[in-house]
């Protein structure tokens, strides 16, 4: 039968009547469960409501860091030694990744690992966020996102570079990938570099996507840009060339100092070997060492001229006073006291220009330990240097209570204590600004004239200048200091390095220490070269010509006008420091 010709209103079972508990029953379970509704609804969002808050926050509230950006360093003429960069970061979220096999290889490839570490990091499901790859390069990030993988995104972060490289890498420092400060005024400035990190909290949808902001905004606050003493141009040329009589000298290490003795700011602090802060793939400890703040040594011979000029402070002496140095040997009880050549008699500047142990010797005799070890304190050895610098040391000056009469003796020609080079270039600077001792700076002070702590008197520090001077002409230790238009003066010094409990017979450090202009001094520079092994090793032959090439070059960047009209003699002859 057609479905057509049934007539429904004539249906028994249309005709029949419903009962009416049937109706109420109906009307009732939807009245229950409309009631249930309700409860759950009250006790989800009323009465027990903390712990699907806590389960929504979870899942899907999200505090978001908003990055500070990093102040810059910048050398003294506002060249820029460190500065942030913008790159992406690769993240994921496991709950969600787009588990593709072709896919996750190609990302893997990507970025830099196996399928297999890959697979690790993103096997904890239950974290919402890994990351899978700090600081990528934009070319990386763009291949990663054509990939379309669901669950991999990329956020911004800053990215430390460092333009000047090798040359400033132990004055800079580094960051880590957290953009926190780890060697030198990174780490030394690292709360004023930094600034502060933002939040911004937000409400995301299972893709990760940001709904909703909820709450305040919490904007970051860059970091300040910090400005160094430093002057790149200096501290580049003084890398090439210590780099350069390292290789030459087959030597260990070498490192410069460059002082700038009017505005009391350090003009250079350099090191070799170095590295690169934005490669360090492997660093060993040597190459991280500012050696210069850093190492401590026997200075040798550079010490003579702090005890002459206390002799000349107290009266003990007068520059052309006689000393006699002959046979070139002092016997104090066992211990025999040598000069490199037998002299004779030997006026206290020669004494000086010859580097003669015995006569500086027969001069620190004549004082009392006390005025020896008061002098090298208020010169600031045996305590550390007062720049904001990581790991910088104070050295070792005994009490001088303690001393022997021999030790006394070979403290005089620097065996005995120990300093570091910067130590040493600052003590150095008594002489350079007549008398005083300068405080360094290794941050721009914008100072035209700066004073000091008084040392010796200016006549005195000028007598020593004269000493010094006749160390660079002929007859003395380091005519290798010469400088092309411009007069120098200085102190070579040679010293066995120190094994086991005594001292190695052919492993030295050379160094030199000096000032120029002579008569109206600008600059102190002071060189290293840790143990030299091809022939040469005299502060005067390795160290010296450093001194020189950087003296020239810094003066004439200065604007410093060359006060010498003749070129540099030609010595044949050259006078060897004694140890």
């Amino acid at each position: 039968m057609s479905s057509r010709s049934v007539q429904y209103t004539s249906s028994p079972l249309l005709a029949s009547k419903t009962p009416i508990w049937r109706s109420q029953f109906i009307v009732a379970v939807i009245a229950a469960g409309f009631l249930g509704l309700v409860a759950r609804a009250a006790y989800v969002q009323v009465i027990d409501n903390a712990f699907f808050k806590r389960q929504g926050t979870v899942r899907f509230v999200r505090t978001l860091d908003l990055p500070a950006n990093r102040g810059r360093i910048l050398d003294r003429h506002g060249n820029i030694l460190a500065s942030s960069v913008p790159v992406p970061s690769i993240w994921a979220n496991p709950e969600d990744i787009e588990r593709d096999p072709a896919k996750l290889k190609a990302l893997a490839k990507l970025l830099g690992m196996s399928a297999t570490d890959l697979d690790k990091k993103l096997q904890d499901e239950d974290k919402t966020f890994v990351w899978l790859k700090r600081q990528v390069d934009e070319s990386v990030a763009k291949d990663i996102a054509a990939l379309k993988i669901k669950g991999v995104y990329d956020r911004k972060e800053y990215k430390r570079i460092y333009p000047e490289g090798e040359s400033v890498a132990h004055v800079v420092g580094f960051t880590n990938v957290e953009n926190l400060g780890q060697e030198g005024v990174e780490l030394t400035f690292n709360k004023d570099l930094g600034g502060k990190a933002g939040s911004r909290r937000v409400i995301k949808d299972r893709l990760g996507r940001v709904v909703e902001d909820i709450g305040e905004m919490v904007p970051p606050v860059d970091g300040q840009d910090l400005q160094l003493s430093i002057d790149s141009k200096v501290q580049y040329f003084a890398y090439e060339k210590i780099k350069e009589s390292v290789v030459n000298n087959k030597a260990v290490a070498g490192s410069v100092v460059v002082l700038d003795i009017k505005t009391g700011e350090v003009l250079a602090l350099v090191n070799y070997p170095s590295y690169s802060p934005g490669k360090r793939g492997s660093l060993s400890g040597a190459q991280l060492r500012n050696r210069a703040l850093t190492d401590t040594f026997e200075p040798g011979s550079t010490m003579k001229p702090l005890v002459v000029g206390l002799a000349l402070e107290k009266g003990i002496v007068k520059p052309e006073t006689l000393i006699q140095t002959a046979p070139g040997k002092l016997q104090m009880g066992s211990a025999t006291i040598t000069d490199a050549h037998p002299h004779g008699v030997l006026s206290v500047n020669e004494v000086i220009q010859k580097s003669s142990n015995v006569g500086t010797v027969k001069i620190a005799m004549q004082m009392q330990p006390h005025d020896m070890w008061e002098v090298f304190t208020q010169m600031g050895l045996g305590q550390k240097p007062q720049v904001p610098f990581p790991g910088a040391v104070a050295g070792k000056v005994r009490a001088y209570k303690t001393w022997r009469p021999i030790e006394q003796a070979t403290m005089s020609y620097g065996y005995g204590l120990s300093t570091s080079l910067f130590q040493l270039a600052q003590a150095y600077t008594v002489f350079a600004h007549d008398g005083e001792m300068v405080p360094m700076s290794l941050v721009k002070t914008n100072q035209a004239q700066v004073s000091g702590a008084r040392v010796f008197s200016s006549q005195n520090a000028a007598a020593i200048r004269n000493m010094l001077h006749m160390v660079t002409i002929q007859g003395g230790t380091a005519p290798k200091a010469q400088t092309m238009g411009y007069s120098v003066g200085g102190k070579t010094g040679t010293a066995h390095k120190v094994e086991g409990k005594g001292y190695a017979s052919k492993k030295y450090r050379g160094f030199f220490v000096g000032i120029a202009p002579i008569d109206n001094p600008r600059i102190v520079v002071a060189v290293m070269v840790d143990e030299p092994t091809n022939g040469a090793y005299f502060g005067g032959d390795v160290a010296a010509p450093v001194f020189s090439q950087t003296v020239q070059q810094t003066l004439r960047m200065m604007g410093v006008q060359p006060d010498m009209a003749v070129k540099p003699q030609v010595v044949t002859q050259v006078e060897k420091e004694s140890f």
